[in-house]
C-alpha cells in the first residue's frame, strides 16, 4: 500500500468543516514489545521509551523521545529526534524520509511495520480565514485557528512551536486578545536575548541588594502580568538551573524574587514558544521533561509559509495594509504574487514582511532573496594548492551564508544566532571576519 501524495481532503459536517487524515497502524514484529498494535490518533505521533509517548516501548536501546511520525498532504514523514541508537527504514537509516508500502521502521533492536490504513481521522478546520493579528485560508492554517479558539475558552498553558518566522508571537497575542484576559497586562520575556545572568530577576524580580547593582527592588514579569497573560518567547534557550524554578512556579502559581524567601501568588496565564524541536532537547538532557508537560498543555504546531503558499494573496494585502501601502500596490498585482509563489521563503512570514516592505520602500520591484546554498558549480582557480582553493570556496560561502541569514532575519544578530544554532558572539566574530560588521 503506497502513500497518497494528493492533498487531504475536507468535508462538510454538521458543527463544522473538517480535514480527513489519513490513519496509519504500527505493528511491532521483533523486540520486547513484540506483538504490539497500534491505530494512529492524530496527525502527529510520537514513539519511544518514555510514557508519554503515543507509542511506547519498553526496548532499553530505544531512546525517551525516539522518532516521529507525521501525516502531511496525505505523506506519511518520520523524523529521527536525536535519538541515540538512530532511526532505519528497511535497513537504511534516515534523519527525516518518507513511508511507503509496508515499510519496516528499525529503533534499536526494535522493528516495527507500518502501514497507511483505509480509514480516516477528523481534524476540525476553523471557519474563518483570520485570528487575531494572524490570516490565512490554507487549511493549515485553519486547522490552527481552531486550535487557537479554542485555547483563547480557557486558561490552558499553551506552547508554540515551529520555524523561526512563522508568527507564534502574533498566535500568543491573538490568543491574549481573544481571552477574558484581555483586558489585563500581555508581557513578553524572550529567554534567549537576556543575559542568563539578569532572566532570574527579569521573570521573578528581586529585591533591593540582592547582587551587585540591585539598588532598588524590581517587580519581575510574572507580577507584571497579574491577571493577564505571560509570554515566555524562546523557551528552548532557558538555561538548566531556571528551568526547575520556573517548573515550581508554573506548579504553586507562586513565586519567590531573587533575594527574598517570601512566596509570591501569581495569576497568570503561560504561553511560550521556541523554534527548537524540545523532544530533541529532552534526548539531549538539555531541557526537563517534566516541564515540558507542564507547558504542553495545549500543543500547537505553527506551519511554516512553504506549506501554506495559497495564503500569499491574503497575506501580503495585510502587510501592505499594515504598512499603509496603496490598495492598488504593484505586489498585489496577480504577476507579481504567482512570482511570489515561487520562492521557498525560509524565513517565513517574517522574510515576507521584511520583503514587502523593501518593495514598498523602493517603489518598484526588487529582486527575491537568492537560494541559501550556491546551486551553481564553484568557480575553482586549479593553478593554486587544493588546500587554498578549497578556503578561498569556504569563505565565499560562509559570506553568502551571512549575509543571507541577516536578511532573512532583519539584521537582527540574536534571531540569525539562533536559526544557524550558534552562540550570537560566535555569529559576531564571523561577521567581522567576513567583513559584513
Amino acid at each position: 500500500m503506497h502513500a497518497d501524495t494528493k492533498t487531504s481532503p475536507s468535508v462538510s459536517l454538521i458543527g463544522g468543516e473538517h480535514e480527513l487524515v489519513r490513519q496509519f497502524r504500527l505493528e511491532v514484529i521483533s523486540g520486547p514489545d513484540q506483538g504490539a498494535k497500534y491505530l494512529s490518533r492524530g496527525e502527529r505521533t510520537v514513539v519511544g521509551s518514555a510514557r508519554s509517548n503515543d507509542v511506547v516501548l519498553r526496548d532499553t536501546t530505544v531512546s525517551r523521545f525516539h522518532c516521529q511520525i507525521a501525516i502531511s498532504d496525505g505523506k506519511a514523514i518520520v523524523r529521527d529526534l536525536g535519538s541515540r541508537n538512530g532511526t532505519r527504514i528497511n535497513g537504511v537509516w534516515v534523519h527525516e524520509a518518507m513511508l511507503t508500502g509496508d515499510a519496516v521502521l528499525e529503533l534499536g533492536s526494535t522493528k516495527i511495520r507500518f502501514e497507511l490504513g483505509d480509514s480516516h481521522l477528523q481534524l476540525p478546520l476553523s471557519a474563518e480565514d483570520r485570528f487575531g493579528m494572524m490570516v490565512g485560508r490554507s487549511k493549515p492554517m485553519r486547522r490552527v485557528f481552531s486550535v487557537l479558539q479554542r485555547a483563547a475558552q480557557n486558561d490552558a498553558t499553551v506552547l508554540l512551536l515551529g520555524e523561526t518566522g512563522t508568527g507564534k508571537d502574533a498566535a500568543a497575542m491573538s490568543i491574549h486578545e481573544a481571552s477574558a484576559r484581555r483586558d489585563r497586562p500581555f508581557v513578553v520575556v524572550d529567554c534567549g536575548a537576556i543575559s542568563p545572568l539578569l532572566l532570574e530577576s527579569e521573570l521573578f524580580g528581586h529585591e533591593r541588594g540582592s547582587f551587585t547593582g540591585a539598588t532598588d527592588s524590581r517587580v519581575g514579569a510574572f507580577q507584571a502580568a497579574s491577571g493577564g497573560t505571560l509570554f515566555l518567547d524562546e523557551i528552548g534557550e532557558l538555561r538548566a538551573d531556571l528551568q526547575p524554578k520556573l517548573l515550581r512556579a508554573i506548579e504553586s502559581r507562586t513565586i519567590s524574587p531573587v533575594g527574598s524567601n517570601l512566596a509570591v501568588p501569581v495569576d497568570v496565564r503561560i504561553i511560550a514558544a521556541t523554534n527548537r524541536d524540545l523532544h530533541v532537547e529532552m534526548n539531549d538532557k538539555h531541557f526537563r521533561t517534566d516541564l515540558y508537560y507542564r507547558l504542553a498543555v495545549l500543543e500547537v504546531h505553527m506551519p511554516p509559509l512553504r506549506e501554506c503558499l495559497e495564503d500569499l494573496p491574503l497575506l501580503v494585502s495585510a502587510l501592505v495594509a499594515g504598512l499603509d501601502g496603496p490598495e492598488n500596490s504593484e505586489i498585489l498585482q496577480p504577476a507579481a504574487l504567482e512570482e511570489l509563489a515561487q520562492h521557498r521563503w525560509p524565513g517565513n512570514v517574517r522574510e515576507l514582511r521584511n520583503y514587502v516592505e523593501r518593495r514598498l520602500a523602493l517603489g518598484s520591484a526588487v529582486p527575491l532573496p537568492g537560494p541559501s546554498i550556491p546551486v551553481a558549480a564553484p568557480d575553482v582557480d586549479i593553478r593554486v594548492p587544493l588546500k587554498v582553493a578549497r578556503q578561498r570556496y569556504l569563505e565565499a560561502f560562509e559570506r553568502s551564508y551571512l549575509e543571507r541569514l541577516l536578511a532573512v532575519h532583519g539584521n537582527n544578530v540574536s534571531a540569525a544566532a539562533r536559526a544557524a544554532g550558534v552562540d550570537r558572539v560566535h555569529l559576531h566574530r564571523l561577521l567581522a571576519r567576513a567583513g559584513l560588521r
